[in-house]
């Protein structure tokens, strides 16, 4: 499956169900359709967590040029992951609240694991991390 076209943005926003078939010359209201099934809400009766709405570039504060232009789901990650542990903790309780929820899907569309404990990761320079594998794994010919 092409990751891009199945992405927040190209699927359920902008070319599924925002501009192409939902609110454009319609005279009712269509359902939803969230992780691949129908469900009984309409466009406008749900609320996705804050860490949903986010940018893929990094802008200079003082001219708007783009410094950094994030891959879809590096920029979902990111949006993720800057919050705090209790806003994590909130917003993954009101993302798993969604209809339907599959963590697989989740995971497929943003590249989130929300089974991670992101305060469990630790982090490595380059040295440590050669060190662990050295203390870890003998090398043989």
């Amino acid at each position: 499956m092409n990751n891009k076209n199945n992405s927040w943005h190209y699927n359920s926003w902008h070319r599924n169900s925002w501009d192409y078939n939902s609110w454009y010359l319609n005279i009712d209201r269509p359902k939803l359709r969230i992780f691949g099934k129908e469900t009984d809400i309409e466009i406008g009766d749900i609320t996705f967590p804050d860490f949903f709405y986010f940018d893929i570039n990094t802008y200079c504060e003082e001219t708007w040029e783009i410094l950094v232009k994030y891959e879809y789901k590096e920029a979902f990650q990111n949006s993720y992951n800057s919050l705090s542990e209790e806003e994590r903790e909130k917003q993954t309780k009101q993302l798993k609240e969604i209809p339907n929820f599959d963590k697989d899907i989740f995971f497929e569309i943003s590249g989130i694991d929300i089974d991670i404990n992101l305060d469990d990761i630790k982090e490595y320079t380059m040295e440590q991390l050669q060190e662990k594998l050295w203390e870890t794994f003998k090398l043989i010919k």
